[in-house]
């Protein structure tokens, strides 16, 4: 593992660890020379984390779409930043980047960002391994609705194993880092194509 894109908030949200634990993973990438890949902002937890990884001399790589560039919300001070035309060619550059997945408190974006790469691995389109760095059991209510979704039959429990959870940086990087990805079920054989 690489490279790991960080999907997060562009806000600060209300504990002052949220912005900690970003700062600290920043750092732990640059120490360790993986590259961190993210949406671009100095705002909010997404700048806790660029500035953690710059403060470190560590790679930093920020995506953003043309619009938010207009909104000036852009770190000037990166590696290298990527504009891309919307939102979606901007995820798919992420994960083009990337060669594994990790979630921080955040909201709807962040939400979306992390369940579309999620998806995509269980339909097979790739086998990173999907961390979410459970800060303070921000993600606890989230990650029971999964298990409800598991319960009720729309999750599979394999897929629902692809999320690794940690509260600790450097626990959920050494799950990442050992990560094995389960082969995908075929779910059309041969005789109904």
């Amino acid at each position: 593992m690489n490279s790991i894109v960080v999907f997060c908030g562009s806000s600060e949200g209300d504990d002052a660890k949220y912005m900690d634990d970003a700062f600290q993973l920043g750092r732990i990438l640059a120490e360790r020379h993986i590259t961190l890949v993210y949406g671009g902002a100095r705002i909010g937890v997404m700048g806790a984390v660029a500035k953690g990884a710059l403060t470190y001399k560590g790679k930093v790589i920020g995506v953003i779409p043309e619009f938010l560039m207009k909104k000036e919300v852009y770190h000037p001070n990166l590696t290298q930043l990527i504009i891309t035309k919307d939102m979606h060619e901007r995820k798919m550059r992420m994960h083009e980047l990337s060669s594994g997945i990790l979630m921080l408190p955040g909201g709807y974006g962040t939400l979306e960002e992390f369940f579309e790469m999620l998806t995509w691995a269980q339909l097979g389109l790739h086998n990173y391994p999907i961390g979410v760095l459970n800060t303070n059991g921000f993600y606890d209510t989230l990650l029971q609705m999964l298990e409800h979704m598991v319960h009720q039959g729309f999750v599979k429990p394999f897929n629902y194993e692809m999320v690794l959870v940690d509260d600790n940086i450097d626990n959920l990087l050494h799950k990442m880092k050992n990560y094995s990805p389960k082969p995908v079920p075929k779910w059309i054989t041969k005789e109904q194509t």
